[in-house]
């Protein structure tokens, strides 16, 4: 940092009050108050970084955590870059893994990163976002400049990590390339000169690269801000489509709207603080207003409507509402998934599969063993069960129902 001190300003604590908002750890926080002084007193905008290995087509709540903080620097006045790490996707990012992660073609991550700023940009503000990839400068690298970054960084300091630690211990196999990968994320941050990057707490080794290579290339180096692992639906995991535990960012506002409400009191409020553009100090008189009394239910649909509103609309929230209360008295939505099918009489477990009401075969037995399963409002047990030409109405747990058009 530079030698001579910016004032902290009302402002500049209030952009820090900011920054530190449901975060985990920031690093080094004497630099990020000196860091927001100086743009403050220089009017020069700090270069916030968030690099997204487009793994997956599909953004789930809890990718949007880091998302809202990016969006809450960026209402700040900083710059935003929303780095789509189309390189480092093909080595696989081994953070938190027990065996190297299969990397993914070229095509794959095309696919992928199609969708990837387009759901973000229901957070982020696109006029104020700088949109990047890092092959831009990775691939230019070569073999020639890939061994001079491999020798500002030692083998001692990456088995410091603590996944590279327990694999090596174990003998689990450490596949090179994967060394690669923190060096490569790291680059980023020297080819971006970024003065803040952003990530998950399972990043931090990752983040830490970035920012003593940006020391060794001369630069000021980065601060970096580590958020929480967002807890899914069942209270214990971290959210993950592979867990099933997840709210979508595209799914239908009804089933946004329901898993919300199906999340327990306690785990609301980290919702709350997470996922919430609400005032830290609205959310701690709710949180006195339930201790005394409330019904936490009240404060759960206010969650459930604010974030039904950023991804669909203030109109789809309320529908939301009206859908879910109607539910819970037993009735079925105003609005629900029409679908054709033929080839009746059809097994009721390839029905619900086809009608996209479950994912398998297999599910729609738990369900109906569950007595998860109503056919026109009949609860079914029978999994042998074959139905006849003719139109259903169709029901998976509480929130899952379709109107279905059977035909030979």
């Amino acid at each position: 940092m530079t030698a001579k001190p910016y004032p902290i300003t009302p402002s500049v604590l209030k952009a820090m009050e900011v920054s530190k908002r449901g975060c985990e750890e920031l690093l080094v926080e004497a630099d990020w108050l000196q860091k927001l002084a100086r743009s403050e007193a220089t009017g020069k905008p700090l270069r916030i970084k968030l690099g997204l290995d487009p793994t997956a087509p599909d953004i789930h709540l809890g990718h949007t955590v880091v998302l809202n903080k990016m969006r809450q620097l960026q209402d700040l006045g900083h710059t935003v870059i929303f780095l789509i790490g189309d390189f480092t996707s093909m080595i696989g990012d081994p953070s938190g893994r027990n065996n190297t992660r299969p990397p993914l073609t070229p095509d794959e991550i095309a696919v992928n990163a199609k969708t990837y700023y387009q759901q973000a940009s229901a957070i982020l503000d696109p006029s104020k976002t700088e949109i990047r990839y890092n092959s831009e400068w990775c691939d230019p690298l070569g073999a020639r400049g890939l061994i001079q970054l491999a020798a500002k960084y030692t083998v001692a300091r990456m088995l410091e990590r603590d996944d590279f630690t327990k694999r090596y211990r174990g003998g689990i196999p450490i596949s090179v390339h994967e060394f690669l990968y923190p060096l490569m994320q790291g680059y980023d941050s020297v080819a971006l000169q970024s003065d803040l990057e952003l990530g998950g707490t399972d990043q931090k080794f990752n983040l830490l690269v970035g920012r003593e290579l940006q020391k060794e290339y001369g630069q000021e180096p980065q601060c970096i801000l580590t958020m929480p692992l967002l807890v899914g639906l069942d209270g214990v995991e971290k959210m993950s489509k592979s867990k099933g535990n997840y709210i979508g960012i595209n799914e239908p506002a009804n089933e946004m709207f329901g898993k919300v409400m199906s999340i327990s009191d306690e785990l609301m409020w980290d919702y709350f603080t997470l996922l919430s553009f609400r005032p830290l100090a609205e959310i701690d008189l709710m949180k006195q207003e339930v201790a005394a009394g409330r019904n936490p239910r009240d404060c759960k649909v206010l969650l459930g409507q604010e974030i039904v509103a950023r991804f669909h609309s203030d109109q789809a929230a309320e529908k939301a509402l009206e859908n879910f209360n109607h539910r819970a008295k037993g009735g079925i939505p105003d609005e629900i998934p029409e679908i054709q099918l033929s080839g009746a009489p059809i097994g009721i477990a390839a029905l619900l599969k086809a009608a996209n009401l479950v994912p398998s075969n297999s599910e729609a037995n738990r369900n109906i063993e569950q007595n998860g399963v109503r056919i026109d409002g009949t609860v079914i047990t029978d999994k042998s069960l074959k139905l006849n030409p003719g139109s259903y109405i169709v029901q998976v747990g509480k929130r899952r129902f379709a109107k279905v058009t059977l035909s030979a």
